[in-house]
C-alpha cells in the first residue's frame, strides 16, 4: 500500500495543521470544510484565523466544501469533533471507495451509544480500513514545524506502515501500534483527566494533587482499556502518558483551560459560550462514565468529572468525596 494523496475532513485547528504537515510530506492534499463560506475564505486567504492564527496554508492545498472531492484521495483523515463522526460517515458512505482507509484523528466516545469512534466507523463504513492517529500534539506546534511524535494505530500492520511513511517528514515522527482500542481510549479519556487537572489548578490545590490525579487517572484508563480488549501498557506510550503529560500540564489545552475556569468558579455554560473550538472532554465525560458503568470498571475520577459537568455535584464536595474514598493498595 502506498499513500500519495490525503483528504482532510475538517478545517479546524488540527485539520489545518495536519494539512500543512501532509504538504510538507509531499502528499497531494485536499482540505474539506463543512461550511462553503469557510472553504471560500480559507481558499482565498490561505489562512484560518478563527482556528489556527499565524499559520499559512500552502498554495498546493485544494480547499473545498464538496465532500466528494476530498473522498477521492488515497486515504481520508477525519478531523472533525468526535460527536459529528456518525453524520460524516452517513454523508460519505455513498461516495466512499472500498478499501480507502479512514484515519480517525478526533478523540472521543460517542454519546448515547457509548461506542468508540472505530466502532462507529466500522458500523457505517464497513468497507473502510480504519486507523487511529493520536498522541501529544498541539496543532499550533505541528503547523510551526516543531518536533512532534504521534502514534498511528490499526490492527493492520501494513496500513500502519503506509500511513507512517506517508506522514513522516522533518520534525513530525509517527510511531506505529497494533492496539487501536487502547490508543483510541487513551486519546478520548485523557481529555476528561485534563479537565480534572485544570480544576485542581484553578482551585489552587497544588502540584502534589495534580501529580496524584494524573497517576490515578492513568490507572483508571488502564483498567478500562483492559476491559475493552486493549492493552494496559498502551497507557505508558505516546497516546497515554505522552498525551496526558501534554494535556494536563498546559493552559494551551482546551480541556485543561476549561477545567481551570471551572475551578475558578465560572459556570460551564458561560465558558462554552465564549469558545469557538470544542473541548472534547465535556461530551466524553458522560460517555466515559456510562461506558465504565456498563463494563463494571471503577473510574472514580472520570465519574467525578462527569458529575461536576452535569451539575450533579459541586466541585468542593466532589473533591472531598474523592479524598475520603476507602484506602486501598496501589496495585
Amino acid at each position: 500500500m502506498q499513500i500519495r494523496s490525503l483528504g482532510i475532513a475538517g478545517a479546524g485547528a488540527w485539520g489545518t495543521a495536519l494539512t500543512i504537515q501532509a504538504v510538507r510530506a509531499g502528499l497531494a492534499t485536499t482540505l474539506w470544510a463543512r461550511r462553503p463560506e469557510a472553504a471560500a475564505a480559507i481558499a482565498a486567504s490561505r489562512a484560518n484565523p478563527d482556528y489556527l492564527p499565524d499559520a499559512t496554508l500552502p498554495e498546493e492545498v485544494a480547499v473545498t466544501a464538496q465532500l466528494t472531492a476530498a473522498l477521492a484521495a488515497d486515504a481520508i483523515l477525519y478531523v472533525q469533533p468526535s460527536q459529528h463522526l456518525r453524520a460524516f460517515c452517513t454523508a460519505a458512505r455513498g461516495a466512499w471507495r472500498a478499501g480507502t482507509p479512514l484515519v480517525l484523528c478526533a478523540k472521543g466516545i460517542e454519546l448515547g451509544s457509548g461506542l468508540l469512534l472505530t466502532d462507529v466507523a466500522a458500523e457505517l463504513l464497513p468497507e473502510a480500513p480504519v486507523a487511529v492517529l493520536s498522541g501529544p500534539s498541539f496543532a499550533s506546534e505541528v503547523a510551526a514545524g516543531l518536533p512532534t511524535a504521534v502514534v498511528i494505530a490499526s490492527a493492520d500492520a501494513a496500513l500502519n506502515e503506509a500511513l507512517m511513511q506517508a506522514l513522516s517528514h522533518g520534525a513530525f515522527r509517527p510511531y506505529g501500534s497494533l492496539d487501536p482500542v487502547g490508543v483510541e481510549l487513551a486519546g478520548a479519556a485523557k481529555n476528561v483527566l485534563a479537565i480534572a487537572c485544570g480544576i485542581v489548578m484553578g482551585k489552587g490545590l497544588g502540584e502534589n494533587a495534580r501529580a496524584a490525579l494524573v497517576t490515578r487517572g492513568l490507572a483508571e484508563l488502564a483498567r478500562l482499556a483492559h476491559a475493552l480488549g486493549g492493552r494496559a501498557e498502551t497507557m505508558l506510550g505516546l497516546a497515554g502518558v505522552g498525551d496526558v503529560v501534554l494535556t494536563c500540564n498546559s493552559m494551551k489545552s482546551r480541556n485543561a483551560s476549561l477545567g481551570f475556569e471551572l475551578g475558578r468558579g465560572r459556570a460551564l455554560a458561560e465558558i462554552l459560550g465564549q469558545r469557538r473550538s470544542v473541548a472534547e472532554g465535556v461530551p466524553t465525560a458522560a460517555a466515559l462514565e456510562a461506558l465504565a458503568a456498563r463494563l463494571g470498571v471503577d473510574m472514580p475520577i472520570a465519574s467525578t468529572v462527569a458529575a461536576v459537568l452535569s451539575g450533579r455535584a459541586e466541585i468542593d464536595s466532589a473533591i472531598s468525596a474523592l479524598m475520603t474514598r476507602p484506602l486501598k493498595h496501589e496495585a
